[in-house]
């Protein structure tokens, strides 16, 4: 049975210390490494053993009772946050890792709210009792107060004579049968456990596991709990399916491809059909089959539903890409909330900086490189200050590149305030297409949304799926600053082709254009992201705290307070809080503990200073117009938004 395991945690939680002893105890490795010596398993990356931090993620095969596990290594710092969740859609299990002093901190909580969206079974590990001040019970309440109610303590072991009455009576309270059976005590523990093992896989229950991965203590028994509680069924006869999660290069240029295969079989030199982000479909052959183990490979011939491998011969799936019988793209929540400019020597060729940046993309989609042609400037998205020293040294050791990063910037969105019509038009000489859309906002933190109400008498099927295609392909620019379009519902109403002159890319135009008109019709809103912290002082420093808050244009719950300590927790904007860690550091004399995550995009605090200060001209964006064009007598010409509407061969 294949089962793949994820291992996540807040940084210096333990993980990867954990997964050297998962791998040890398995006889997976003949010795262990330690983060602090250097040499651990899974952080193999040079910038890995310097910073003492797992910065990609990484996979190791290990064999226990009949099953082969697939463990992935997850980054804990919120830097790298989106290559953890990247790894998330090929999970059948997870590990939460917490510290037995430090509990449920800020990233614990986002890797928890990532877990639940994509309904990944979860277990956790309490790590480092054996360290001073550890306190399991008080763990256990801050999982049940900020994660879960349904966590359930396993202190002993999972045979069926030797079930603890407490745990019995937790999982009863989740399944209506047992309960009945449990009351009357007349309870089968053989059930009580395959019952347990099926909550645990319907995210219903919870287990809570601990010891303490440096001195070796609870994981022979954690191993024996995981295999007794996971199981996984892949239908290796189906069709063939698979997942992208992962793409990296060799030194010499090779593209690979990681990919979970979840139905059917893949052999080399098999043919695999995909979707590329035109909406084309794309058929490529497999060249080579990979099963990696840490950095060392072996090649296969066959692989099979539930194996992580990687292939080479597939040369445009993106991260996140279905193949074969997976159609749909994976969508991903955590995105960079500032960008930065590249720097670089100006005698370099800036095809050459461009081509290595793009591969980079290829491997981490969240960084969205972009050239900037009226600029002639190349940008890049992160998460923070840790990522861009991390980009320069990966520069330097894989391109031989000295880059450097300009101050990073906050990403700005926006958006509409009210339901708006915009109709595009395009019809220079031998093209020609029509498209009547409806814009109205979206739930906050939605991203851009297609619905299509367009009857197929008025335009066909191929030609509305173009619509859709060309709505959600890409960013589309707003007015106010150029910045990207959010939290939109974009509906199709109706549109029109003609038998012999329309072509595929006439469809891009006129949506394009149809958008652009809608926009200018409405309010546009600009918004910025948001954090949304926890910060824990002496409580002698709260006031200090909350007229910082204030003075940042946050908002703050009432503070709680335990003993001499206060915790307050609210949301404030990213642009007055990124630099707060070293000033709350500064005051509190290395006391305060801030805890931050991105908590999505509200309205911006200071807008006009914001538009004023990026100065965009919606008028001269060469990618976007909001003019339709129009053919008479031979000859196109241009209409511009405000008089396009009654210019449109359809009207609504």
């Amino acid at each position: 049975m294949n089962k793949t395991i994820g291992l996540l945690a807040h940084v210096d939680a333990g993980k990867t210390t954990f997964a050297e002893q998962l791998l040890y105890h398995t006889n997976s490795i003949r010795s262990k490494g330690r983060v602090d010596h250097q040499d651990s398993f899974l952080d193999t990356h040079e910038l890995e053993k310097s910073r003492g931090i797992t910065i990609f993620a990484d996979q190791a095969m290990m064999n226990y009772q009949g099953s082969t596990y697939y463990l992935i290594d997850t980054p804990g710092h919120v830097d790298f946050s989106a290559e953890m969740e990247r790894s998330l859609q090929v999970m059948d299990y997870a590990v939460v890792i917490l510290s037995a002093v430090e509990g449920v901190q800020g990233h614990t909580e986002t890797v928890w709210q990532l877990l639940r969206k994509h309904s990944i079974p979860t277990l956790f590990f309490v790590n480092k009792m054996d360290r001073t001040g550890a306190d399991l019970q008080a763990v256990l309440e801050q999982i049940h107060q900020q994660l879960t109610p349904h966590a359930v303590m396993v202190h002993g072991e999972l045979y069926a004579n030797e079930l603890e009455e407490g745990l019995v009576a937790s999982i009863a309270e989740h399944d209506e049968q047992l309960l009945e059976s449990y009351l009357e005590g007349s309870y089968d523990t053989e059930i009580v456990l395959n019952t347990m093992a099926r909550l645990v896989k319907d995210s219903a229950v919870f287990p809570v596991m601990y010891g303490s991965a440096l001195m070796d203590e609870g994981i022979d028994r954690f191993l024996r709990h995981l295999e007794r509680l996971s199981h996984i069924e892949y239908d290796r006869e189906a069709p063939f399916a698979a997942r992208v999660y992962k793409v990296r290069h060799e030194s010499q240029g090779t593209r690979l491809t990681f990919l979970k295969i979840t139905a059917g079989r893949l052999r080399v030199r098999d043919e695999v059909q995909y979707m590329d982000h035109s909406g084309e479909r794309i058929q490529e052959k497999v060249t080579s089959l990979r099963s990696y183990n840490g950095e060392k490979y072996t090649l296969i011939e066959e692989a099979e539903a539930g194996q992580l491998i990687a292939v080479t011969g597939l040369a445009e799936a993106a991260v996140g890409d279905g193949l074969g019988e997976l159609r749909h793209r994976a969508r991903y929540e955590l995105v960079p909330a500032l960008k930065s400019r590249v720097l670089f020597d100006p005698k370099l060729s800036v095809r050459e900086v461009q081509r290595y940046f793009q591969m980079l993309d290829a491997e981490d989609p969240s960084l969205n490189v972009t050239w900037d042609e009226v600029l002639q400037e190349l940008y890049i998205h992160v998460m923070g200050a840790i990522q861009l020293e991390v980009l320069e040294q990966v520069v330097l050791d894989r391109f031989k590149l000295q880059v450097a990063f300009g101050t990073p910037e906050i990403l700005y969105k926006e958006t509409i305030a009210g339901e708006v019509y915009g109709c595009g038009h395009f019809e220079p000489l031998g093209h020609y297409a029509e498209v009547h859309l409806k814009l109205e906002p979206g739930p906050r933190d939605s991203g851009v949304i297609f619905r299509n109400e367009c009857h197929p008498d008025h335009l066909s099927s191929g030609y509305q799926n173009l619509v859709g295609q060309h709505v959600l392909e890409q960013e589309h620019p707003g007015l106010l600053t150029g910045s990207p379009l959010t939290d939109v519902i974009v509906t199709l109403l109706n549109g029109r082709a003609h038998n012999k002159h329309t072509s595929g890319g006439d469809f891009r135009e006129a949506t394009h254009r149809a958008l652009r008109q809608g926009l200018e019709k409405a309010e546009n809103i600009l918004l910025e992201p948001y954090y949304m912290f926890k910060i824990k002082v002496d409580l002698e420093l709260i006031g200090r705290v909350m007229s910082d808050i204030r003075q940042a244009h946050g908002s703050f719950n009432p503070p709680e307070t335990s003993g001499d300590q206060a915790m307050i927790s609210g949301t404030v904007p990213v642009a007055t809080f990124m630099n707060y860690s070293a000033e709350l550091a500064s005051f509190s004399k290395g006391r305060g503990a801030l805890s931050l995550q991105i908590g999505g995009y509200q309205p911006c605090h200071q807008s006009k200073v914001v538009i004023e200060s990026r100065n965009y001209d919606k008028n001269a964006d060469p990618e976007y117009t909001s003019a339709s064009i129009f053919c008479a007598k031979g000859q196109g010409y241009s209409v511009p938004w405000d008089e396009a509407d009654r210019h449109m061969h359809v009207q609504l």
